[in-house]
This record gives structure tokens, C-alpha cells and sequence, in this order.
């Protein structure tokens, strides 16, 4: 299958910002050119004319939980304690089997719309996450949701030779959910199979100044540092959140070439705090930009979330020309996909992948084109995107999902599904 994009706006983010005219050309699930009209083109079997929209690279969402859409709006306005022990962990405990895979789907469909190619989704249920990503065509990096009351080095050492084979559309890291859910036999355990695989270690970080001053407590060091005495960052490693470090956690981090994943919309609405995340891309530490789950955020909008990421740096520093709109971006795309291991799709160059995704520049919220990066970051939502084309196929084109599942069939099933969850957890609480 052969597509030709021409008549466009070009921003590759390959070495710079700078926008071309052109046109990119695709070739099964590979960018074969990009650049003029040529004088002597191949045949294609579709050609779409851009109309000097921008074509550009698709949003990664490094961090997230794609099943928990089960629990949007359910534990709102509650600090994170609290909203895992007495509302999330306890529906979760209900879960049955097929139930992810339906709540994945409307994920996939939230993420598409978005011009989102690819996640990083640590949960349970992961071959439901794997078929929900297949079926619409998405890009899935796993990351274990390991702790000590669920899961298993085994699993995750078999899920690791899994997922990683010749499919470049699915992929698995190894992780662990938190130091406050994990032991120390099951870390020590993780840090050797990483030795053994000589692969990194993903898990959620320093999101809390409780998990710290907890750990600092329990071990005398930070979470980063005792991870680290426990040789959990010897071949790398992504942290997710790093609200809070110090300036020991940051030699770590770059020492050990560890990415940091912000989230500041959902460290936000827990009342977490906001990651230092303008001083990191100075220390040289690549950021990426995850949305967590729809149960803490509520939304799985990379737009918002690189808004967020910029101007929540301006106030914090309190200089209004921290993290500008082209770091932000950076992070949600490039940044985002090399913390995930997806180096075959970051930017728009012949022999990536083809996930590329078509911004309407002519809608009034990019209007006048004075600065079109900062329009994306500072004005663009949702809305703007025209397309987002993954592994060469075309999965959403001017508000319609191209997709072999019918979409209101995916929400009314996830929706019958979250119904059915809620009144056995109803049911539950009244037997206690």
C-alpha cells in the first residue's frame, strides 16, 4: 500500500523546528520520501491532498493506564492515598476477564482522535491491552504493573520475550508499579533480571512527597537513590512523574541515563505537584509527556498535557520564558517515543515508521500563522487534528474513525461493562 501526502506543511523534528512545503510519501509502514514533487513519481494506490496543513509527528503517550477509563469521574477530587485505597484498588480487585479489552477500546479511540500513535501502559490484563492496541491498529509498549501482591518476575520475563520480537507494533519494558508496593526480595529480583536482559526498569517515582518522606523513613534514602543501591538503574530506566527530587536524585538521573514521564495534568488534580521538568531538559535528561489514566486525569489529550507541562514552568520558575512551546512538543513526541524504546518512529525521516499525524491549520484557533509551533502547543486541541495515520494505515481522517470495529458498539459495550463493575462493588461494600 502505497500513499502519497502532498501539498503540505512539513515539521519533521528531525535535528530542528523548521517547517517545509512538500510532500512524504509512505510505503507499507514506512516514510519513503519526503521532500519535492518528484518528476517521476511511482504509482500510488491513494493520494490525499494536505492543503497546506502541517503534517508532523504523532503525539507518544508515555505514560498511562488505558483500562481505568472504567473509573472516569469515579474518585474525583480525592488526594491520591485515598483515591487508590478507597476507591481505585478496590474496584480494580473486581475486575473480570474481557473487561479490559473493553475498556482499552475506548481508549484506543480517545488516543486516535488526539493524533496519539502509540502508549506505554502499565496495568494488569496485558494480552486484553495488547488485542484492544491491535485491533485498532495502535502502537502498545507494555510496562509491568508488578508489586508484591500481584504478578511475577516469571510473568514479566515471559511477557518480555513475548512482546518483543519482529512486531514493532507491540513491545514490552520492564517495570514495576512503585516502591511502596514492592518488597525488597521482588525489586532485588527485577534489578537482576535486568542485568540478565540487560534491559532498563520503568515505574512510577517521587509522585508524592508521602512516597518520599515514606521511603527516606523506611531506608534512609530517597526512592531514586535506594533503587538505585538496589542496581535497578544500571542499563537505564523511565521514571514516571519525579515531582519530587532532589539534587542527588538528579546526578542519578542523568548518570544513569534515566527519562523522567510528566504528567502534570493528573499530578495537578491529585494536588501532587508540579515536576521540575524545565530543570531536567537543562541537566540534559530527556523528558517525555504521558496523561496517566482517565480514573486521575480525566482526559487523554497530549495537547493539554503539553500546555500544562509549559506554562505550569513559567510559573513555577517564574520566568515566562521557561520550557517554550517547541520543548513541550519535543517531549510529547520525540522525547516521549525514545523513553519508550520507539526510536523507529520519533520523527519523519525516510525509514521510520509512517505515524504521522495532519493539523488543520485553518482553524480559528491557528489562526493568524505567526508562529505555528506555538499555535499547536499554546491554542491547538483535539479538534485540530485532521489525521492520524499509524504504521502507514490511516485510522482517523477528518472527524471519522477508519476502523473495522463500529465505534458506538466499543463505548455502549465499555459502558454496560463499567455499569456491571460498579454494582458489584456496590454489592461488596454492603456485605462488609
Amino acid at each position: 500500500m502505497r500513499t502519497r501526502l502532498y501539498n503540505a506543511k512539513i515539521l519533521t523534528l528531525d535535528g530542528g523546528f523548521d517547517i517545509t512545503e512538500g510532500e512524504i510519501h509512505t510505503n507499507g509502514g514506512e516514510i519513503d520520501y519526503i521532500g519535492k514533487p518528484k518528476a517521476d513519481m511511482p504509482h500510488f494506490d491513494t493520494e490525499i491532498d494536505v492543503k497546506q496543513n502541517l503534517l508532523m509527528p504523532t503525539f507518544k503517550n508515555a505514560h498511562t493506564h488505558s483500562a481505568m477509563t472504567f473509573l472516569r469521574s469515579f474518585a474525583d477530587d480525592m488526594p491520591l492515598e485515598s483515591w487508590l485505597n478507597d476507591r481505585v484498588f478496590p474496584m480494580e480487585a473486581r475486575l473480570g476477564e474481557g473487561d479490559c479489552l473493553k475498556f482499552c477500546a475506548v481508549a484506543m479511540l480517545e488516543y486516535i482522535e488526539g493524533g496519539i500513535s502509540a502508549f506505554m501502559d502499565m496495568y494488569a490484563f496485558e494480552e486484553e491491552t495488547v488485542r484492544a492496541a491491535s485491533e485498532a491498529g495502535m502502537r502498545v509498549v507494555l510496562s509491568g504493573p508488578l508489586n508484591s501482591f500481584t504478578g511475577s518476575l516469571a510473568r514479566e520475563a515471559q511477557l518480555y520475550e513475548k512482546y518483543n520480537g519482529s512486531d514493532l507494533t507491540v513491545s514490552k519494558q520492564l517495570g514495576f508499579h512503585a516502591v511502596y508496593t514492592a518488597d525488597r526480595e521482588l525489586l532485588e529480583g527485577l534489578a537482576e533480571l535486568s542485568h540478565s536482559l540487560k534491559a532498563p526498569v520503568f515505574t512510577h517515582c517521587s509522585e508524592t512527597r508521602t512516597e518520599v518522606n515514606d521511603c527516606i523513613r523506611a531506608t534512609g534514602m530517597t526512592p531514586l537513590e535506594y533503587l538505585d543501591s538496589l542496581g535497578m538503574w544500571d542499563h537505564g530506566g523511565v521514571i514516571y512523574h519525579g515531582v519530587y527530587l532532589s539534587d542527588k536524585d538528579i546526578d542519578i538521573l542523568k548518570e544513569k541515563n534515566i527519562s523522567v514521564i510528566t504528567c502534570p495534568a493528573s499530578n495537578l488534580k491529585l494536588a501532587s505537584g508540579i515536576a521540575p521538568v524545565e530543570r531536567l531538559i537543562r541537566e540534559g535528561i530527556n523528558l517525555g509527556i504521558g496523561t496517566d489514566g482517565a480514573a486521575s486525569n480525566n482526559s487523554l489529550d497530549m495537547f493539554r498535557e503539553m500546555y500544562l507541562a509549559a506554562v505550569l514552568q513559567k510559573y513555577i520558575t517564574g520566568d515566562a520564558a521557561a520550557m517554550p512551546a517547541e520543548q513541550a512538543l519535543y517531549a510529547a513526541t520525540v522525547g516521549s517515543a525514545r523513553a519508550m524504546g520507539l526510536d523507529c518512529c520519533d520523527v519523519l525521516a525516510r525509514g521510520k515508521a509512517a505515524d504521522i499525524m495532519m493539523i488543520d491549520l485553518y482553524a480559528p484557533d491557528m489562526q493568524p500563522q505567526n508562529d505555528i509551533i506555538k499555535n499547536i502547543v499554546y491554542s491547538a486541541s483535539k479538534k485540530n487534528v485532521k489525521m492520524t495515520m499509524v504504521n502507514g494505515k490511516i485510522l482517523y481522517m477528518d472527524g471519522e474513525f477508519c476502523l473495522p470495529s463500529d465505534t458506538d458498539r466499543i463505548t455502549a459495550e465499555a459502558s454496560r461493562a463499567a455499569e456491571a463493575l460498579k454494582l458489584r462493588y456496590k454489592e461488596s461494600l454492603k456485605e462488609s
